[in-house]
């Protein structure tokens, strides 16, 4: 019993998901999945580096909630996700980046309004201190704080599908199988702080200690990010305003964030 098996059959299925997700739930509580998931509820003792699995599983269920959310399915949506032990919420004040993702920018005349979410259009979910899906919300501010067409439009990074805006994460461009290899992000938010993308281990600046063109440091791209754009790519997964070395999307999208991480207490 697995995610990508129930993420299979709802892309082919014409019956109603519910139809579909509630034998797929009876058989995930005799296989104890639930108790599986809750090893990731939060970041004790780096659980991770033994449980590949657990993170490849994680990102499947996170395509099945790209899939429910391309024209939002909240009620087999919160059937799905509740039942597997994670909370449903709506914060819409204030706006906070590891709680909201936006999806659609209203823009005011003076560039310097600071966000202000106008509603909501799914609820976000959390395992615990682990983060599983932002909110998605409706906001209105200044270009100063948030461009219309770029921080609703542009790449949406360590995503997989959105109706409204390209998407980008390591499963792209892999066979069918390969794919599903891909490892979930874990974002954590613990009372010592936030933990943004906590298995991985690349400093979001590079290595001081490497060569500049070093295969495992900053790419060229990436170096032409000022060290606020890389942090604003990692907690936002996009852009918020038009970077400073390029106004094309395009480029945005052949970026490579992926390995970046903040930790707690950090920023």
């Amino acid at each position: 019993m697995n995610a990508r098996a129930l993420y299979e059959v709802l892309l082919d299925t014409e019956s109603p998901y519910e139809d579909v997700i509630a034998p797929w739930l009876a058989q995930a509580a005799t296989d104890d999945y639930r108790a599986r998931l809750r090893i990731t509820a939060t970041p004790h003792d780096r659980w991770w580096a033994d449980n590949g699995d657990l993170l490849e599983e994680l990102y499947a269920l996170s395509r099945v909630s790209d899939f429910l959310l391309l024209d939002p399915q909240l009620p087999p949506y919160l059937l799905l996700f509740t039942a597997l032990g994670m909370t449903p919420f709506d914060t819409l004040s204030p706006f906070d980046p590891f709680l909201h993702e936006i999806t659609e920018v209203e823009q005011a005349d003076d560039p310097d309004t600071p966000i202000e979410i106008l509603g909501a259009r799914w609820p976000g979910l959390m395992l615990g201190e682990l983060l599983f899906s932002r909110a998605g919300v409706r906001v209105r501010a200044g270009a100063a704080h948030a461009e219309r067409g770029v921080a609703d439009r542009w790449p949406l990074y360590w995503t997989h599908r959105r109706a409204h805006r390209p998407t980008r994460d390591l499963s792209q461009g892999w066979g069918s199988n390969s794919q599903w290899s891909t490892d979930f992000r874990l974002d954590y938010r613990t009372p010592d702080g936030d933990l943004l993308n906590a298995a991985e281990d690349a400093p979001i600046d590079g290595r001081p200690d490497l060569h500049p063109d070093a295969p495992h440091n900053l790419g060229p791209d990436e170096r032409l990010l000022t060290p606020a754009e890389r942090r604003e790519l990692l907690r936002h997964r996009t852009f918020l305003r038009t970077p400073a070395a390029s106004s094309d999307p395009a480029w945005a999208a052949d970026l490579f964030p992926f390995e970046w991480c903040l930790p707690a207490g950090i920023e």
